[in-house]
């Protein structure tokens, strides 16, 4: 396809997903059930972690992680006694267990108990890393908690190669802003056009098929050349084209 036909149906296809009917059966369905900041971006990050296999099963297991949390995500992190955090160990979700759940809970009290959160964190590792950075640094401050050795596979790091696609979408889900209501934007120091497209097995077969990607191993650096293909089409929003990669993988039969 020329690129001028590329770029018209991805555009068409971002009109048709990124709307609010998208949300609820979407992962995105579980932060928009907050309303405070802090609530949203746990529950977004432990819900992206969670986002492998079917989505009705990814929903209904974050759902059930943040009845476990008492639907207060924030509150449980800062304030549940010892005993009370031990309800994580009930918690599974394919290879995700209760130890996985107590270390993230814990992990992310910690940065909570420095101002700024999850937000401070991230922005300040793009400040000094861009996407690659921030991740990194994630991963850098989470393992200074105690915990199984095991439990950092659900972790994704650039660094090993790892596309990283659960973390870039949960940036996505915190940074990109619009008039459509699915992403949230709360990020405000973060440019849209620093974050890394989403991508798996799915966005990638379809990425390909467009020839946005030479590439065949699904990893960072082929995240990055779809990226970097996208920002032809739009250089200040690049990822918004995830949907696009997505619902053009849904309707097969238009290219």
């Amino acid at each position: 396809m020329h690129p001028i036909d590329i770029k018209a149906l991805l555009d068409e296809y971002f009109i048709l997903f990124n709307r609010v009917d998208f949300i609820a059966d979407d992962p995105i369905a579980i932060p928009h059930l907050f309303t405070m900041k802090e609530d949203i971006e746990i529950s977004a990050l432990l819900t992206a972690i969670l986002a492998w296999g079917q989505r009705k099963t990814i929903i209904s297991k974050s759902m059930q992680l943040m009845q476990l949390m008492d639907n207060s995500p924030h509150n449980f992190i800062m304030n549940a006694t010892e005993r009370e955090m031990a309800v994580m160990l009930q918690f599974r979700h394919r290879t995700f267990n209760g130890d996985d759940c107590l270390w993230f809970v814990n992990a992310l009290k910690k940065i909570y108990q420095s101002p700024g959160g999850l937000e401070h964190l991230f922005t300040s590792g793009f400040s000094k890393g861009g996407a690659f950075g921030a991740i990194e640094l994630l991963f850098s401050e989470m393992t200074k908690t105690p915990h199984l050795s095991r439990s950092e596979k659900h972790l994704a790091r650039p660094s090993k190669g790892s596309a990283a696609k659960r973390i870039n979408m949960f940036l996505r889900w915190m940074v990109r802003t619009d008039n459509h209501g699915v992403d949230f934007g709360i990020w405000k120091k973060i440019p849209t056009s620093d974050l890394i497209c989403p991508l798996d097995v799915h966005s990638g077969r379809t990425a390909r098929k467009f020839g946005l990607i030479s590439r065949t191993a699904n990893d960072w650096t082929a995240a990055k050349e779809l990226t970097l293909r996208l920002k032809a089409f739009d250089p200040v929003d690049p990822v918004k084209y995830d949907f696009a990669l997505f619902g053009a993988g849904i309707n097969q039969s238009r290219f």
